[in-house]
């Protein structure tokens, strides 16, 4: 047959997950608010309480992701991904008009609407390309995981220095940016993503391990180059542009996989045994599939309902009895504590930065993102790596990043010199290990029935988080700091401005530490049992090799 562009065949898959990591790349616009809140908060005239409530509108659009949840087992990926790039369109688009002053401003109601919807675009995107790449290679969950919230992570840089190095900074054409690219990159992403059957075999899970690398590898060449690019200072013009298409064509490189493997299959294909194409190294039937489809099920740790029993922790579970269950709190309020406090200091990082005397901010954001990048990356293959290895629960890495991000937000309320810069870099590895692990952890825990609903419930954390942590607390406590000390104004300079947020958001980690240690206890026979079907599954594989 030639070269095969089905997503059933080794290219069309890889070329499938290739299109799912380009949607990831574009879709954190919604961690980029620091940005360009400031032409806004100035153009309207906001005080710091109405521009941290407009942050939460923003982020409030991840509630209506129940949506998303819902229409994901209804609708197909390319129907997902298309109500979600036009409805970026439209919300990024009236923001770029109004920053570019073509449009008068809007009502601050309107201005609402319009952030909700920017908002509310990413939570298509995600939901198509993680419950779609979940399914696909639930073999390797965690880094799939991993890698795609890693890109998710690194968006922000990739948008902040794009703008950085071609438009110097400019709030309005940053905003034409978030509007369009995510729009042409999901129509493209709309011709090749699609859910198709997992591995069935040892074989096929060992390609994928090593693929996985490779992507992992180029995704690190890009955070550190977009980290050189931000720690070098400021760039001329031509620079800046070599800097550009560098990046571009990093961006473009995962593509060789699924461009091998065509290639691959093109030498292969036979018309002689063109009914057994593919199946050269990998058989697909026989006893050994049968047998790995066994442990398939084992993984899964699926049990069949006797009568109306209700599932146990590892089963499939219906949305109802996901909610009935108090490990699904547990997990819920746990994740909380790290992403609503991660999203308050992603979403005041402007404002702190300006506190503390700094002129340029978008370094803070940059160094957020590039090493969310890295405690997502890591933390969904480090993660998947103990749990084959030693049955470790995922949930204790949670545990771990909160007691992190608790140092961070120490260190950022003792305001000492070059505290931001670690507090940013503490807090972006924190929230980043937080989103990577807890994917994952809700689809072991509960299944992948109705993982699509399950996983929109969980990221309703996000407007929550961003409400109690960002438009509450910081817009609160900062604003009164300013009445203090301004007479009445809308500016805070000091560290007494954020001090007593980082002293509540420190507090709500350990809390947060506490419920995910919890978790791990409840869940360790969960892990064992994947680990156990794991071991079984390998020394399997090895014996079908010797025989």
């Amino acid at each position: 047959m030639g070269f095969q562009l089905s997503p059933t065949y080794p290219a069309g898959k890889w070329l499938g997950f290739v299109a799912a990591v380009w949607v990831q790349a574009i879709s954190g616009n919604n961690y980029t608010f620091s940005n360009y809140s400031d032409a806004i908060k100035s153009l309207m005239g906001l005080t710091q309480l109405q521009l941290n409530n407009l942050s939460v509108a923003k982020d409030v659009g991840k509630a209506f992701g129940l949506l998303a949840g819902l229409a994901s087992d209804r609708l197909s990926t390319p129907v997902l991904l298309l109500i979600g790039c036009v409805e970026g369109f439209i919300g990024y688009g009236v923001q770029w008009l109004v920053v570019s002053q073509r449009i008068q401003p809007l009502p601050y109601w309107a201005m609402c609407i319009f952030l909700c919807m920017g908002g509310n675009s990413t939570t298509w995107m995600n939901t198509a390309v993680l419950v779609t790449c979940i399914r696909n290679f639930r073999k390797n969950r965690g880094p799939v995981s991993g890698i795609l919230k890693g890109y998710v992570g690194l968006s922000t840089a990739i948008f902040t220095d794009l703008c950085s190095a071609l438009f110097a900074n400019d709030p309005s054409k940053f905003l034409l940016m978030l509007a369009i690219i995510p729009f042409v990159v999901c129509l493209a992403a709309i011709l090749f993503l699609r859910e198709i059957p997992p591995s069935s075999t040892a074989v096929e899970e060992k390609e994928e391990i090593k693929y996985f690398g490779v992507i992992n590898v180029i995704a690190v060449i890009i955070a550190v180059y977009l980290l050189a690019f931000d720690v070098t200072g400021s760039h001329g013009h031509v620079l800046s542009q070599i800097f550009a298409a560098i990046l571009l064509i990093l961006l473009a490189s995962p593509v060789f996989i699924p461009i091998y493997l065509m290639v691959q299959n093109s030498i292969r294909s036979n018309p002689k045994n063109s009914d057994i194409e593919g199946n050269t190294t990998e058989p697909l039937l026989g006893q050994e599939a049968l047998s790995e489809q066994v442990t398939v099920v084992a993984e899964e740790v699926v049990v069949v309902e006797v009568g109306k029993r209700r599932p146990v922790i590892g089963e499939d579970h219906t949305i109802d009895e996901a909610l009935r269950s108090l490990d699904f709190w547990v997990l819920f309020v746990s994740f909380l504590c790290g992403v609503g406090t991660g999203l308050a200091v992603m979403n005041n990082l402007g404002q702190m930065g300006l506190a503390l005397g700094y002129t340029d901010v978008s370094i803070f954001v940059s160094l957020t993102s590039i090493w969310g990048f890295f405690g997502r990356i890591l933390s969904g293959s480090v993660s998947e790596y103990f749990i084959k290895k030693s049955g470790t629960p995922r949930p204790l890495w949670n545990a771990a990043s909160q007691i992190l991000m608790a140092v961070g937000y120490i260190l950022m309320a003792m305001a000492l010199p070059g505290s931001l810069y670690i507090g940013s870099i503490v807090v972006g590895i924190c929230y980043g290990v937080r989103l990577a692990v807890t994917v994952p952890t809700a689809s072991e825990l509960f299944g992948l029935k109705y993982y699509g609903l399950i996983y929109n419930i969980l990221i309703l954390n996000l407007p929550l988080g961003s409400f109690l942590f960002s438009g509450m607390l910081a817009g609160f406590l900062y604003d009164a700091e300013a009445t203090s000390t301004a007479g009445g104004g809308n500016t805070c300079i000091g560290a007494h401005c954020y001090r007593l947020v980082f002293i509540v958001m420190t507090i709500a980690c350990i809390i947060g530490f506490g419920l995910d240690v919890l978790l791990a206890v409840r869940t360790k026979n969960v892990y064992s049992k994947i680990y156990t079907s794991w071991k079984s599954k390998k020394s399997m594989a090895v014996t079908d090799r010797h025989s």
